[in-house]
């Protein structure tokens, strides 16, 4: 695929993960503890070639996309650029023992649900602990931020799986 159909593929990608959390998930609450945050598999969900500089880039980009619509200053933009920071690093500690090939996609079909779910968990997790402990501004209510953690990791996890096996293609070797 040449530079130009990588790139508007994802802008196309971006609008999408985008508009559906700004239009749909956005007005989703689980028991006014949790809450979706769908856009993350924006960045979840980049081709493992990506450079570091573009995910942080990306992140930046999404993350601010989500603080002007929530008017919320700059929670999502400073979670979203962490968790694009810290997405190489869980990559390399999940790295199976062949390394990964040029056509590597994070596809729950294609990587196996072990590694898929220890990826989504951990990244989701990280993400949700800074955005919920920046939101308060302090560890004055610890319990009541790590349920919101709690219920809100469940609730996107499960809404991220849910579009990977939707809309994420199985990849089937010939043999």
């Amino acid at each position: 695929m040449s530079v130009l159909g990588v790139l508007v593929r994802q802008l196309l990608r971006f609008g999408l993960y985008a508009g559906m959390q700004v239009f749909i998930v956005g007005q989703l609450s689980l028991f006014g503890l949790g809450w979706c945050f769908l856009y993350l598999g924006f960045v979840l969900f980049l081709p493992l070639g990506t450079p570091i500089v573009l995910q942080l880039l990306l992140g930046f980009g999404m993350g601010l996309a989500m603080d002007i619509s929530y008017d919320t200053g700059g929670l999502h933009a400073a979670a979203a650029v962490l968790l694009a920071y810290l997405r190489p690093w869980v990559l390399r500690l999940l790295t199976p023992r062949d390394g990964y090939d040029a056509q590597d996609t994070v596809n729950v079909h294609q990587m196996g649900w072990q590694w898929f779910m220890v990826y989504l968990l951990l990244l989701v997790s990280l993400h949700h602990v800074a955005y919920f402990f920046l939101e308060l501004g302090s560890f004055q209510h610890p319990l009541l931020t790590l349920a919101r953690v709690g219920v809100s990791i469940l609730f996107t996890s499960t809404a991220l799986l849910i579009v990977q096996l939707l809309f994420f293609p199985v990849r089937r070797t010939r043999s």
